[in-house]
């Protein structure tokens, strides 16, 4: 029967494990001297040989002639626990078998001498899925435990481990191996098995397995049958896009076209590869162009190697260190989320449309992965701050009016302070023996109401004097941004025209552009934009205009609109308010 590669080429000694010498050598020396532990801890990720050097070393502890730390494997007691015959050491998967009732079997069957071998071995598989009362039941046992007995637990999760457990054991990390070590094993079985293996596939599988050799051969034995596995033999049997079809996508998508993005992802999509992992390799390109953006001097020791150095740096000049957080931000939240999506493809199709529009500044990213800042008030020209210093008008004087539509004109005014008490209000509550007025639903004859008194109207205003709204909708706005159309790119249009999405107020000779988010800022705010306006505006308004780009919401909009009240429904004709 066949065997996977991963059980058949499983290390038997020491030696044999890859990538943990930190941990090998301490094991061999403490078996070579007789000064090993009664309780081991192994704590590291899946694949990095936590469960095979527990087995090792149970056999180099109970070997009948080991050889520098290392069991023989040519004994009966190695050949006995390495085909499961011999019973004194039993390895137990914690994460079904991890109750109360079976740590106190064990602790009653602990006691018992080993009947084929020096040592009593008990291996704990996935040790922090013990149950909250489990733990307690092996604690005794495992601090003052018989002579012939040693316990080795293995865990993926040390946070899970009381510390009370943790303090009565020797504790060991594995780390991950790494891509060349995971490569060089790689092709040491590809030669006793009797098939070629590219550098090119090596090191792919090196990178897929992440750190983990059972992974990474895991997937070797996916690629076989076949004489010889190159990259493309593995790109087909996992599933994947592969570096250069990566590259073509991220060039599709900082070019702006859209189609051909599209194109290559449904080329790849029918060609098997799964859209998330599309998605993950586009991820991890830009995570490469972030390192190479971010940390020049030490990025070849944090690239992950599946792609060319010299091409991550061509790559690099045509977008900028912002835009790359904004693009790995967005492709990790759908990533993150691409499990639960019913349609992946659709998913991932969506993604790519939002990559391309986060790459050409059209597409802003929700606001849960792209923070604006908080609004700033810019500062005012000196000469806009005497209007600030305006003293408010004098209790009883007319309050100065804006100009009205025909059907403002004709409603009644409504009171300036609407949440003000009654009594300051104008309805004068009645005196102590008068009785209130009636109730709207009383048959009684209603008092006509006063006709509204409409309120002066301000002093024309020279046209001379008068400035422009600085509405975005104002027609004075409307002028600029079609002269700006014949200045600049569609690209930088986009942003400057959107509603709302760069808000102008005008004050005197300075024109300041409220931009929504840090994505509209960093396209308006060059001087090719700046300047196109400028001079879009003083040709509208005749004077020069400076303008200036912040984020945030201009002040007047700021505030929340306040919601109606109580007062506000007993200022209609006939609803009677009670005090």
């Amino acid at each position: 029967m066949y065997q996977a590669l991963y059980r058949k080429y499983r290390p038997r000694r020491f030696e044999d494990v890859v990538g943990q010498d930190h941990i090998t050598q301490t094991l061999r020396r403490q078996v070579e001297t007789g000064r090993t532990g009664h309780a081991y801890i192994f704590v590291g990720t899946r694949g990095t040989g936590k469960t095979t050097c527990a087995k090792i070393l149970s056999k180099a502890l109970n070997c009948r002639h080991p050889v520098n730390g290392d069991p023989c494997n040519e004994c009966d007691a190695c050949r006995g626990i390495d085909s499961g015959a011999i019973m004194d050491v039993i390895e137990i998967d914690a994460a079904s078998n991890g109750g109360v009732e079976d740590i106190r079997a064990l602790r009653e069957a602990a006691n018992y001498t080993p009947a084929d071998v020096r040592k009593r071995v008990y291996i704990l598989d996935e040790a922090h899925m013990l149950s909250t009362a489990a733990f307690p039941a092996l604690l005794k046992i495992l601090e003052e435990p018989p002579e012939h007995l040693v316990f080795i637990l293995a865990t993926t999760d040390l946070a899970k481990i009381p510390i009370t457990i943790l303090s009565r054991c020797q504790h060991f990390s594995f780390r991950r191996i790494m891509p060349e070590d995971i490569a060089g094993r790689l092709k040491y079985v590809a030669g006793q098995e009797g098939f070629a293996l590219t550098e090119g596939a090596a090191g792919l599988l090196a990178r897929l397995g992440d750190g983990s050799m059972r992974d990474a051969l895991s997937l070797l034995d996916q690629c076989l049958p076949a004489n010889r596995v190159d990259e493309d033999a593995v790109i087909r049997a996992v599933g994947i896009m592969g570096a250069e079809d990566t590259v073509r996508l991220w060039n599709a998508a900082a070019s702006r076209d859209t189609a051909l993005a599209l194109s290559l992802f449904d080329k790849s999509y029918r060609g098997g590869a799964e859209p998330i992992s599309i998605l993950r390799d586009l991820l991890s390109l830009t995570r490469d162009m972030l390192m190479v953006r971010v940390a020049p001097q030490g990025s070849a020791s944090l690239l992950t190697g599946a792609f060319d150095a010299g091409r991550l740096a061509e790559l690099c000049k045509t977008v900028d260190t912002g835009r790359l957080v904004a693009v790995s931000e967005l492709l990790q939240e759908d990533v993150n989320s691409m499990k639960d999506a019913r349609d992946k493809r659709v998913k991932a199709e969506l993604c790519l449309v939002k990559v391309i529009g986060a790459l050409t500044g059209a597409y802003a990213p929700p606001e849960s992965f792209a923070p604006a800042p908080a609004p700033t008030k810019p500062a005012e020209p000196r000469e806009a701050a005497p209007q600030r210093e305006k003293q408010a008008p004098e209790p009883g004087s007319p309050a100065p009016m804006t100009e009205m539509t025909a059907s403002e004109k004709a409603a009644p005014a409504p009171d300036p302070e609407p949440d003000l008490p009654p009594w300051e209000d104008g309805d004068i509550p009645p005196e102590p023996g008068e009785e209130p007025p009636a109730p709207p639903w009383e048959d009684m004859p209603a008092e006509p109401a006063p006709e509204p008194v409409p309120a002066p109207m301000p002093e024309p205003v020279p046209a001379s004097a008068a400035e422009p709204a600085g509405d975005v909708q104002g027609d004075w706005w409307g002028r600029v941004l079609k002269k700006c159309a014949a200045l600049l790119d569609p690209t930088q249009m986009g942003p400057l025209s959107a509603r709302e999405s760069a808000v102008p107020r005008l004050a005197d000779t300075r024109l300041t552009l409220y931009a929504r988010n840090m994505f509209v800022q960093m396209m308006i705010d060059t001087d090719s934009v700046r300047d196109a306006v400028s001079k879009a505006a003083a040709e509208v308004l005749g004077k020069p205009i400076g303008v200036s780009v912040v984020i945030g919401t201009p002040p007047e909009d700021a505030a929340a609109p306040k919601k109606p009240g109580l007062d506000d429904l007993a200022r209609f004709d006939g609803i009677v308010k009670f005090t």
